[in-house]
């Protein structure tokens, strides 16, 4: 919410965050199965990695989905007092990173929490030379990483389809200076 006791320059900034846009392929409003607690899901078009067995394959593409603003979706987060957070999924989040941050980052401003899906490892973004990759790693509270493996896919996993992927706690991975994985601590 803007206020008037903003300083100009502030209220602009916030008026540019709520218009940057994201390219979806749909929302979860209320989900349980895309994090811990009740969350809002984001499925971003777009995928480089194109696994074989993708629960998503509809969103790998680039062509299609639909653009939404960082403002509506604050808005429908902030309507719904019931959520413990938000999950960006797709598709692949890192396909559109900085846009995906900054809703992370106002996300956070509202006290939630949020997880982030992608199919490339924590090691493979933080060390890549991309500041819109770390940038999102560092408004994550939880990332889910690698890429689907059609071979090693378990339902009895928790958030996650096949056992290459991990659960890793970002907060407390740079608190120890070493991966941290929930389940595995």
């Amino acid at each position: 919410m803007l206020t008037i006791t903003q300083p100009r320059n502030e209220v602009l900034d916030q008026i540019a965050v709520r218009e940057e846009t994201l390219t979806i392929g749909g929302m979860e409003t209320e989900s349980i199965v895309d994090g811990p607690g009740f969350r809002y899901t984001v499925f971003v078009q777009g995928c480089n990695f194109r696994c074989p067995g993708c629960h998503n394959a509809y969103l790998q593409t680039f062509a299609g989905g639909c653009s939404i603003t960082v403002g509506e979706i604050l808005d429908a987060v902030r309507d719904n007092p019931l959520l413990d957070g938000l999950t960006l999924s797709g598709g692949d989040p890192f396909t559109q990173a900085r846009v995906c941050a900054v809703l992370a980052e106002e996300v956070h401003a509202l006290g939630l929490s949020v997880m982030t899906y992608t199919g490339y490892t924590f090691e493979d973004l933080w060390f890549a030379d991309n500041p819109d990759w770390r940038r999102l790693i560092m408004t994550t509270d939880i990332l889910v990483d690698g890429p689907f493996i059609r071979e090693q896919r378990n339902i009895d996993l928790r958030f996650r389809g096949s056992s290459n992927q991990r659960l890793i706690d970002v907060r407390r991975t740079f608190a120890a200076g070493k991966i941290i994985v929930l389940g595995e601590e």
